[in-house]
């Protein structure tokens, strides 16, 4: 991460990144500013524009050869803020810049985590279904996605389908938190009941290595 200050045209390109204004952005750009400014907290024009969801000002970005994997001072980067956003639009116009699917935000998940906790189906769907991310991944925490969806979630319609999506593409029921609880015992301490009888079932044929 630079600390160079952001010139006047590095400024026209995270506001107009932030704001989807793709005249301002491309005006930005042929003055000769910097694809990777910086703002104050350390955030790219592009993760400005992920956090904003301007997909299109992405898409110019990316093309312009921005880094869709630069974290800013909290470690998100444009890709891991999909996970939080549940973009797929956003998703999709990142992965011509080569995302890490193995970069960690700050609690040391990658961006199927946080989507599974918020509950945003379709990107759990399409981020497992579109890219090789590991869906067994376990944060700092201790938590996989499974185990954040049956824990953060609210048992709900939303939550009961991502946790489908995510055992059809091969989540381990069985992998346990940090004290020993996988999520069917969870499900069952938090009373859904629904969700305890899909992921015992999962237990019984689980994902074959």
């Amino acid at each position: 991460m630079t600390d160079r200050p952001p010139t006047p045209a590095d400024r026209a390109l995270l506001d107009a990144a932030e704001h989807g204004d793709l005249a301002a952005l491309r005006t930005a750009l042929a003055a000769g500013a910097n694809v990777e400014a910086r703002d104050d907290e350390g955030r790219t024009p592009l993760l400005r524009a992920a956090f904003a969801d301007r997909v299109a000002a992405a898409a110019l970005l990316v093309g312009a050869g921005a880094d869709v994997n630069a974290q800013d001072r909290q470690l998100n980067s444009p890709w891991l803020v999909t996970g939080i956003t549940g973009s797929v639009p956003m998703m999709r116009a990142l992965l011509p810049g080569g995302p890490d699917l193995t970069r960690r935000n700050r609690y040391g998940g990658v961006s199927v985590i946080p989507a599974a906790e918020r509950g945003h189906v379709a990107y759990v769907r399409a981020v497992l279904g579109e890219t090789d991310i590991d869906v067994n991944h376990v944060n700092d925490l201790g938590w996989t996605a499974l185990l954040e969806a049956v824990l953060l979630g609210d048992g709900g319609p939303a939550h009961r389908e991502i946790v489908e999506v995510l055992l059809a593409h091969g989540a381990d029921p069985r992998l346990p938190d940090a004290d020993g609880a996988t999520a069917r015992t969870l499900a069952e301490r938090r009373g859904f009941h629904d969700l305890a009888a899909l992921l015992r079932q999962a237990e019984e044929h689980p994902p074959s290595s």
